[in-house]
């Protein structure tokens, strides 16, 4: 008797995302309304400027904004997961869209005031932490679980290009009128809102669990972020990289004006650092797909940890931030690593309640890096500035190196999430 050999033949790797139809149009939609915020974040403060004449009252403007993203981090979550996500980020586009809208007509009409900016930057806000919560949510859905570092790699390509070009478009515009920049963002906002209408694909997993009372929803999101290894993990790595890097930038802005270097040229470390972020994120996917996760994790924060001692030695020239920039350029494989692997950890019902706890820790901290930037440049100078905050970043390498939900990342393929 001859016995057939049995042949296993394994799953073809799934299509590129450049063929993904409901990922290009939620990418491309993303990428015009990041443009059109990375515009209209430009103007804020100089609208304000220009009818107060008050540094303190534009600042007013931006905490005021900050103060709103903490406080709805967690009702998104729960809003995130109890709505159709599509439908959220519709009605956010929408919102988005009439508010600068109505804030270009005042501008042109000269009603214009402060109250009216604090008002609209609040309400934008709260509407942006929604969206944000939802795209995050729904990425899972719209690609296969294996690509979800690529896809989470190529949103940060996305916004790192934006955040490059969008400010000095953002000025070119405020130069021709003070409320183009306004009108500009409510058209990017339409925008989106037309790519994420032309997506059919479902962006969330059919709901048979019973709704419960929304604070208990909230807690349970809280409950399983604890509850889970990897989760706390990233707890404890996120929020210290985000505050160095955040106030490492923040510092050298001020340790360079206090050597006399000319506006021109410090304008220069923050292109320097912009493109080293770029590249990065241009990088990432192919770091994403080649480097185990956990490797990923361990050597950026170490890596980051090493750089951070060399710009130690350059506070002096605008040399810094080179080594600032290329530990940047090794974030967004950094963050495609975290996020994708948390996709696959967590349950798609509560993709944005977890999301939404991480986002809150991660901002709060990295909400004192401007505070202890200043603070740390008064106390120990240039380079023990560098120094501190690389010590801060040397937290979570440690974090990473010693967690165990890090050290025991598998390939996504091998990845369930609990019921």
């Amino acid at each position: 008797m001859t016995v057939t050999p049995t042949v296993e033949i394994a799953d073809p790797p799934p299509p590129s995302l450049w063929r993904n139809r409901a990922f290009n149009l939620l990418w491309t939609s993303q990428a015009l309304s990041g443009l059109g915020s990375a515009m209209s974040n430009l103007a804020l403060p100089l609208l304000t400027l220009g009818i107060t004449r008050s540094p303190i009252q534009a600042g007013v403007v931006g905490t005021a904004s900050a103060v709103v993203r903490l406080a709805c981090q967690l009702p998104a979550g729960v809003l995130t997961d109890r709505m159709d996500r599509r439908r959220l980020m519709l009605i956010c586009d929408a919102v988005r869209l009439f508010a600068y809208a109505l804030l270009g007509f005042a501008v042109v009409t000269d009603r214009v005031t402060l109250a009216w900016i604090v008002i609209t930057a609040s309400l934008v806000a709260v509407f942006n932490v929604a969206h944000e919560n939802a795209q995050f949510s729904a990425v899972r859905n719209v690609v296969p679980l294996v690509q979800v570092p690529d896809a989470t790699a190529r949103n940060e390509a996305r916004q790192a290009t934006v955040s490059l070009v969008g400010p000095p478009i953002g000025g070119l515009l405020y130069a021709a009128g003070r409320a183009v920049p306004f009108f500009a963002d409510a058209v990017s906002y339409l925008l989106s809102f037309i790519g994420i209408a032309l997506i059919r694909r479902p962006m969330q997993q059919e709901r048979t669990e019973a709704r419960e009372h929304p604070v208990r929803e909230m807690i349970e999101g809280v409950r399983f972020t604890l509850t889970q290894p990897f989760l706390r993990s990233v707890l404890l790595i996120a929020p210290p990289i985000n505050l160095a890097f955040n106030g490492i930038l923040f510092a050298i802005i001020v340790i360079l004006q206090q050597q006399g270097v000319s506006p021109a040229l410090i304008g220069t470390t923050e292109t320097i650092v912009a493109v080293g972020l770029l590249a990065g994120a241009l990088l990432a996917p192919a770091l994403a797909r080649r480097v185990p996760l956990r490797w990923l994790v361990f050597g950026i924060c170490w890596i980051g940890v090493a750089l951070f001692a060399v710009a130690a030695l350059l506070t002096g020239s605008i040399l810094v931030a080179a080594p600032i920039a290329l530990a940047i350029a090794f974030g967004p494989a950094c963050n495609a690593a975290l996020f994708g692997y948390q996709a696959a950890v967590t349950p798609d019902r509560l993709q944005g309640r977890v999301m939404s706890v991480i986002m809150l820790l991660a901002m709060s901290l990295a909400s004192l890096a401007s505070l202890l930037g200043g603070l740390f440049v008064q106390w120990w100078g240039g380079p023990g500035t560098v120094l501190a905050f690389g010590a801060i970043l040397a937290v979570s390498a440690v974090a990473a190196t010693f967690s165990k939900g890090v050290r025991d990342m598998r390939p996504l393929g091998e990845v369930t999430a609990p019921a």
